[in-house]
């Protein structure tokens, strides 16, 4: 598939406030913004391999862990790496921001101007 080079992937979960902010400053960091509604589309586990590889970051960083859904399933349990990807693939609304990927630089958007590092 042909990509855009300034094409920014945004990876979000549409309910999220946080997400909803950054959705508005994408536009700004990129003029062609590929939108990834997580609730709506499943994320394979090597896709999750990919995009935790660009942001340095296990994939229980990415988790709200004061979430209810965290702490009822997966808190004080022991996960390996397969675990924790399926995890991802299974619970999309605890991911705790969303993420942004331009070119090979990847940023978890824990506030709305952090996307603007990609610029």
């Amino acid at each position: 598939m042909k990509m855009h080079p300034n094409e920014l992937f945004f990876y979000y979960n549409p309910s999220h406030n946080v997400d909803k902010q950054v959705r508005a400053f994408a536009r700004a960091v990129a003029n062609h913004v590929n939108e990834i509604n997580m609730d709506k589309e499943k994320i394979t586990s090597t896709g999750w391999r990919n995009i935790l590889d660009k942001l340095a970051l296990r994939p229980k960083d990415l988790l709200n862990r004061a979430h209810p859904d965290y702490q009822t399933h997966i808190a004080g349990k022991n996960w390996d790496d397969e675990s924790w990807l399926q995890i991802l693939i299974r619970y999309p609304h605890l991911i705790k921001a969303p993420i942004a990927i331009m070119k090979n630089k990847a940023v978890l958007c824990t506030s709305p101007n952090q996307i603007l590092k990609l610029s």
